[in-house]
């Protein structure tokens, strides 16, 4: 796992964990990485300090703390996900117009998930449309 110091535009900063720089930049380009903060998607990595250990044993206790606390993560990862998905509706493309109708007290309000573009997703947050990525887990590529 590499962590990485991350901030948006409006320089709100925050820290994120992947399995790699490509990780990072694949997850970025689809839009699945938002500040915390504003929910922004125009993130970019900032400067941090390397982590440096002094000692072999300080690194092994090291990866063996991060390699729980990644597992640790993508298990709450899933749970999260799984709830969402059994107690939402999968609306599919027409995710955007379903959650602006219920943002806009057309329908009644629901749990919804689908898929939309990056484009959709800025558009929705700009309107304060209250969405959020299902997380998108390693064993779910492969």
């Amino acid at each position: 796992m590499i962590r990485f110091s991350l901030g948006c535009e409006k320089d709100h900063e925050f820290e994120g964990w992947f399995g790699s720089s490509d990780d990072f930049e694949k997850q970025l380009k689809r839009g699945l990485i938002a500040c915390p903060t504003c929910q922004s998607v125009k993130i970019s990595k900032r400067l941090m300090a390397p982590a440096v250990s002094t000692s072999k044993v300080r690194e092994q206790i090291n990866v063996a703390s991060v390699d729980h606390a990644r597992k640790e993560v993508l298990a709450q990862m899933r749970e999260l996900r799984d709830k969402i998905t059994s107690n939402g509706e999968d609306v599919g493309e027409k995710f955007p117009e379903e959650a602006r109708k219920i943002h806009y007290g057309e329908t009644e309000k629901r749990t919804v998930y689908g898929s939309a573009s990056r484009d959709e997703v800025v558009d929705l947050l700009e309107e304060g449309v209250e969405i959020a990525p299902l997380p998108v887990l390693p064993d779910d590529t492969n």
